[in-house]
């Protein structure tokens, strides 16, 4: 288990988080900008000694204020990337590369050669900093990190600084870290589809505090937090690549039915997730015909809760899985929606996104 148990005053602002997680798979620290996510990040990499606190990596104390415990950060073996990358611009790839793993055992965690392999940085072994790309830097940042064999992966916005083509870019090899050398990682962010392509667990701060944590599938179903009020609020849904067919379409297999989407590249069997926001599914009452919509679901209607003004969303159950729907207040009451009624949800392919 991760154990997070932290208070810290700045000024007016106070971080005040309890978190019990699970050290596998990655963790998002997801909230909008001063909400705390850095500095809750800082406090595990040992950057910051909080006021009062206690800290636990799978048993093991890195922190507790009661008991005047403070690991350092470099005993700590807590890898950790920064929106900038932070390498030194006198020294190769090589170089910055081999810096993260002198402190480390030999024979111990990722080799040089699986790390270079992995983040493809074979090519730019040779170069300096100043030669490389946003994402080849961050790509070299999180090699130097991997290289120093941590228990854990604290990652701070490392993909804000890049443009949409960059993070594109590096978002796979964040995905392949995981799965390659399974290290946990806690991910700080504020782009939601960052959080989609890699969060298991979800963390939402708010002004310094927990306002949920938990599996990112069950977070984005609920609309009673924050999080439903975002213009890209939705259910996420794992599915595998089940065929790829003309026309430039292909179709994911879900627990509960099947999506078609915008060609993909991903071959068969590869597990991605979506997610599909409430304002793209339309509902009907009866199953509708002669429409050009290639996603026709029929569900049960399983609650209505309220959202912004004039607005509902409809939590929709479909086998084991669920989708939301946003809809007006109007429409709710023209349509005669109740709990338990079955209705049919319409999604276009070309509003669903895979990560």
């Amino acid at each position: 288990m991760l154990e997070i148990s932290v208070v810290n005053r700045f000024g007016a602002f106070c971080l005040d988080v309890t978190f019990n997680g699970p050290s596998e798979g990655v963790t998002a620290i997801f909230g909008p900008s001063g909400c705390g996510k850095s500095t809750l990040l800082a406090c595990v990499a040992g950057l910051l000694w909080p006021q009062t606190g206690r800290i636990a990596v799978a048993g093991q104390v890195l922190l507790d204020t009661e008991r005047r415990v403070f690991v350092p950060p470099e005993q700590r073996r807590c890898g950790v990337v920064f929106q900038d990358a932070r390498l030194f611009p006198h020294l190769s790839v090589e170089t910055n590369l081999r810096y993260g793993a002198r402190r480390t055992p030999a024979g111990e965690g990722a080799s040089f050669a699986a790390v270079v392999d992995l983040l493809g940085l074979a090519p730019l072994l040779h170069r300096r900093p100043g030669r490389l790309s946003g994402g080849e830097r961050q790509r070299v940042a999180l090699g130097r990190a991997l290289l120093a064999r941590p228990r854990l992966l604290l990652l701070d916005e490392p993909l804000a600084a890049l443009d949409t083509a960059r993070r594109l870019e590096v978002l796979p090899f964040l995905a392949q870290v995981w799965r390659e050398f399974r290290i946990p990682m806690l991910y700080v962010t504020h782009a939601l589809d960052e959080v989609d392509y890699l969060a298991d667990t979800l963390l939402l701060l708010d002004a310094g505090t927990v306002l949920a944590v938990g599996p990112l599938e069950a977070m984005a179903l609920r609309t009673d937090l924050p999080l439903s009020a975002r213009q890209d609020s939705g259910a996420v849904l794992r599915c595998e690549v089940a065929e790829h067919g003309p026309a430039g379409r292909t179709r994911l297999a879900f627990d509960g039915g099947s999506l078609v989407v915008r060609s993909m590249t991903q071959p068969v069997g590869t597990h991605v997730r979506v997610r599909i926001r409430d304002r793209d599914v339309l509902v009907a009452t009866e199953l509708p015909r002669g429409v050009s919509v290639q996603n026709v679901l029929e569900t049960r209607l399983e609650a209505i809760a309220p959202a912004q003004t004039g607005e509902v969303v409809l939590r929709l159950r479909i086998g084991a899985s669920a989708l939301l729907a946003r809809i007006t207040e109007q429409a709710l009451q023209q349509l005669a929606l109740a709990p338990g009624q079955t209705v049919w949800a319409l999604i276009k392919s070309v509003a669903i996104g895979a990560g």
